[in-house]
């Protein structure tokens, strides 16, 4: 079968004018499983050296609870889609739950070729420490999308909920701006991954970080709980933050 630039350039034109993969066999004189090929090969070259802001979002996730002790007023439908019950039970995330509340785990995924997808993923400390970690971009095949999503949300109770690229963005950079006042910088990873979540446009609504307010600190097992603490007095004063850490950490 001849992959030539024009037999390519003719089944991406057939294609854009609402051809099929028979269709376009037909026309060419080739075999279905030919021009299926062909078309997945066209849908490649249209994806080599786009941006990966300008690939198209195939969804966005968080898991539920992730508003837990924030200031939503300027987003309150990002809230109504988010209501912790009052026992606070099935939500990891939970206020009364200080060992892991504070948290937002965000999922992107975009189209990088036919059938293929990038998903790549971040660990949000919403009330202090912003980008704690990134799963970096990975490429998947379509069909495993459903199943890599279980796997990411595995520590949860509840399903992720789907969310739209702004409110993605807005969670990830707000508290990656957020953690910065504070003294803090994102991950290493994150230079590589934020360019999944585009450009910050500066119009994005102002989401009121930290936990009812003020930063608040939970010490993880890796973190160097002492110097962080340390940070939080030089940014935010001896009665600006709260934190718990754990016993030795200090």
């Amino acid at each position: 079968m001849m992959e030539s630039d024009d037999v390519l350039a003719r089944v991406s034109e057939l294609r854009a004018a609402g051809s099929g993969p028979k269709q376009i066999a037909r026309a060419l004189g080739l075999r279905p499983a030919q021009a299926s090929v062909l078309l997945r090969q066209v849908a490649e070259r249209r994806t080599e050296g786009v941006a990966p802001a300008d690939r198209p979002v195939v969804g966005c996730w968080v898991n539920a609870g992730w508003s837990v002790g924030l200031g939503l007023a300027a987003v309150p439908a990002w809230a109504e889609a988010d209501p912790p019950p009052a026992s606070g039970r099935g939500y990891p995330h939970a206020a009364d739950d200080t060992a892991t509340s504070g948290f937002a785990q965000v999922l992107v995924a975009r189209q990088e070729r036919a059938s293929r997808l990038t998903v790549c993923g971040f660990l949000v400390d919403v009330y202090c420490m912003g980008v704690k970690n990134t799963v970096e971009p990975e490429v998947i095949g379509a069909g495993s999308l459903l199943a890599y999503l279980r796997r990411y949300y595995s520590a949860f109770d509840q399903p992720p909920l789907s969310i739209e690229l702004d409110q993605a963005r807005t969670i990830v950079h707000g508290a990656v701006e957020y953690a910065r006042s504070l003294g803090f910088t994102p991950a290493p990873g994150f230079a590589d991954t934020a360019p999944y979540l585009g450009s910050v446009r500066g119009d994005e609504p102002a989401i009121v970080f930290g936990r009812e307010g003020k930063p608040f600190y939970a010490s993880g097992p890796y973190d160097d709980a002492r110097n962080i603490v340390r940070t939080l007095e030089q940014s935010c004063g001896a009665d600006g933050f709260h934190y718990t850490v754990a016993m030795g950490q200090l």
